[in-house]
Order: structure tokens, then C-alpha cells, then sequence
């Protein structure tokens, strides 16, 4: 009788190279471990500008102790499961020369009361540290700057409600002082979010929220909206500078102030361009008839580092390309084409850089 041929099994032909499929099955495995080592080395980048595990101010170091128990909780949690479980696919494994099948059990009401109960007592511990959490972010603190925000697609606006004083995309705060953000939208659901200074809170047409940050030291600190909001979601950034009370102050100041007069020559032809094109239409300009509501107010428009939802260096070669065509480097900008919309001229554009540069 000729040998009856059998298939390799299907362990095997993952361990032999010269079976079909498993040149596919190593690059597959490859590709997922290099995948999780990246994604671990991601996790682990030093200086990251927006890390949650760095805080840098009361309310983001609450969340930072709340976040630390709770996944140390997990953690001595999954530990314990997986050893249990690990424990017995050993211990009760079926030995060797033993005949029959195993002893089925059906039910066991000391075990499954246990395990109900430990979880229950696990969240219970937890959800009173959390419940004091929410009430302390919630709770108005004492002696606090209220800064009204406003999201738009895509950039942010900031009313500092005692002083009148409007920004955009830069957010000015004095160091060790509570802020009380009253949170607002014109368009669609955005999400405010500072990572190292305070927690997430979603801005909701029709809606108020509000948000507490606070900074501990100085610095320049990253945020976002964190909640899709279109087609520029990821181009809607924010800079939140923490500086001293006494340099906040001064700032503060310097914003009430009007726009200057421009001294003439390409300046004063950038003004001219400015108030009786387009562009005044949407922007406001202090001491100027520009009044306009639906972009930013451009008052002290050269003291700011950043434009654009934050995306861009304020420096001449990025305003030069955000002049001649907003759309093209900020998808669904609001903004028209400057060259292909509102018939600008490179000197019609270089007039506008001069004034937008003088107004600081």
C-alpha cells in the first residue's frame, strides 16, 4: 500500500520557510513589531510639547494624580488577573496518562460573588476621588481672570472680559493666577484643550462651558481643538504664554492701545488697500473704521508670533503666501485668494505686509 500523504498542520507551516505563505507570515509579524516598537518610542519622547504626563500648573497636576491612581490601580489589577490566569492553565491542566475528560463545572457562588463584589469595591474607592475631582475643576476660584473664548472654524477668539482686550490664537495669562475660560462656539462642536495646564472641555453652540487653567511657571504651552470640527480640524491650534503678573500687566496695557497711524509711504498704501478693499470687511482694526467680525482682530497683529489658527510664523515670507492665497495653505480658510479672488498685485501685496507688520 503506497504511504498516505498527510498536510502539514497549521503550526507548521508558519515554522518552515519553504512552505508558501510564510515569507508573508515573518514580514507580517516584522511590520507589527517595529509598528509597537515605534508607537512605544512615540510614547516616550522627551519634551513632547503636548504631553498630559508633564503638567505644569494645579489643575493639570489634579488630573495627573488622578490619572496615576487609577491606572496603578489597573495595572496591579491586570497583573493580579493574568497571573491567576496563567496560574491556572498550569495547575489545572490535564496530566499526562490520566484518562477521561475533565470535571465540568457549572457554577461556583463563592467565586462568582467574588468576582462581582472586587470590582464593584475597586470602582467605588475610585469614583470618590474622581467625584472630588469634578466638583474642585468645576468649583469658580477665587480671584480669577475671566477670558471669554470663542471657536470659529478654524481659529480662536479671546475676549478678556474686564478689559475689553481682543486676541486671537494667543492666549495671554499671568503665572499662579486661575483662569476662568467662558467657552463658546459660532459654528460647530470645537474642544478646548491645553494639555499641560488643564483638562479638555467641548465648545458647544447655543451653549456655554466653562474651564479653569492655571500656570505654575512660565512658558509657552501647546493646545488644540480636540473635538473634529472640518475640513481644517488639525490646523486649528492655540499658544497659551504664561508670563509674569507684572509683564502681563504690561501687556494687557499695551493691547488697549489703538493702532498707530502709519508714518506713509508703503505703509500708508497697505492702510489704504486695507479699508477699501475686502479686507476690512472681515477684520477689525482699532482706531481705524475697520470693524469688521467674521476674522480676527488684526489691532496688534505684528506682536503675535503665530497666525492662521496658529500654524504659521508670523514672518514676512509666510504672510506674503497667506496674502496671495489663504485656501491653498489653509484647506477651507475662510479667507479668500488673494491673487486669484481679490485681484491683488505682488505690490498691492507687499503694501499689505507693510502695514499688517507695522501694527504691533
Amino acid at each position: 500500500m503506497p504511504p498516505v500523504s498527510r498536510s502539514p498542520s497549521r503550526s507548521n507551516v508558519a515554522s518552515r520557510p519553504d512552505l508558501p505563505g510564510s515569507k508573508g507570515i515573518r514580514l507580517a509579524s516584522l511590520c507589527l513589531t517595529l509598528l509597537a516598537v515605534g508607537i512605544l518610542l512615540a510614547a516616550c519622547a522627551p519634551n513632547a510639547p503636548q504631553d498630559v504626563l508633564d503638567p505644569k500648573g494645579p489643575y493639570a497636576e489634579k488630573a495627573d494624580r488622578l490619572w496615576d491612581l487609577t491606572f496603578g490601580t489597573a495595572v496591579v489589577v491586570f497583573f493580579i488577573v493574568e497571573g491567576l490566569l496563567v496560574a491556572a492553565l498550569f495547575l489545572f491542566r490535564q496530566k499526562g496518562g490520566k484518562p477521561g475528560n475533565p470535571v465540568q463545572v457549572h457554577h461556583n457562588t463563592k467565586l462568582e460573588i467574588g468576582w462581582t463584589m472586587v470590582p464593584v469595591i475597586i470602582l467605588a474607592a475610585l469614583a470618590v476621588p474622581s467625584t472630588a475631582a469634578i466638583f474642585e475643576f468645576a468649583a469658580e476660584p477665587e480671584n480669577a481672570l475671566e477670558v471669554e473664548v470663542t471657536g470659529k472654524q478654524w481659529w480662536w477668539q479671546y475676549r478678556y472680559t474686564e478689559s475689553g482686550v481682543m486676541a486671537a490664537n494667543e492666549l495671554y495669562i499671568p503665572v499662579g493666577r486661575p483662569i476662568r475660560l467662558v467657552l463658546r462656539s459660532e459654528d460647530v462642536i470645537h474642544s478646548f484643550w491645553v494639555p499641560k495646564l488643564g483638562g479638555k472641555q467641548d465648545v458647544v453652540p447655543g451653549h456655554t462651558n466653562l474651564l479653569n487653567i492655571q500656570a505654575s511657571v512660565p512658558g509657552e504651552y501647546f493646545g488644540q481643538c480636540a473635538e473634529y470640527c472640518g475640513l481644517s480640524h488639525a490646523n486649528m491650534r492655540l499658544r497659551v504664554f504664561a508670563v509674569p503678573p507684572d509683564e502681563f500687566e504690561f501687556w494687557l496695557e499695551s493691547q488697549k492701545q489703538n493702532a498707530q497711524p502709519p508714518p506713509g509711504g508703503l505703509t500708508a498704501d497697505g492702510q489704504r488697500l486695507f479699508l477699501e478693499g475686502a479686507c476690512a470687511g472681515c477684520h477689525a482694526i482699532g482706531g481705524t473704521a475697520a470693524q469688521g467680525q467674521v476674522g480676527p482682530n488684526l489691532t496688534h497683529f505684528a506682536s503675535r508670533t503665530t497666525f492662521a489658527g496658529a500654524m504659521f510664523e508670523n514672518n514676512t515670507e509666510n504672510l506674503r503666501a497667506w496674502l496671495r492665497d489663504a485656501p491653498d495653505m489653509k484647506p477651507g480658510a475662510k479667507m479668500p485668494s488673494g491673487t486669484k479672488e481679490l485681484g491683488l498685485s505682488d505690490n498691492d501685496i507687499d503694501a499689505l505686509i507693510a502695514y499688517l507688520e507695522s501694527l504691533k
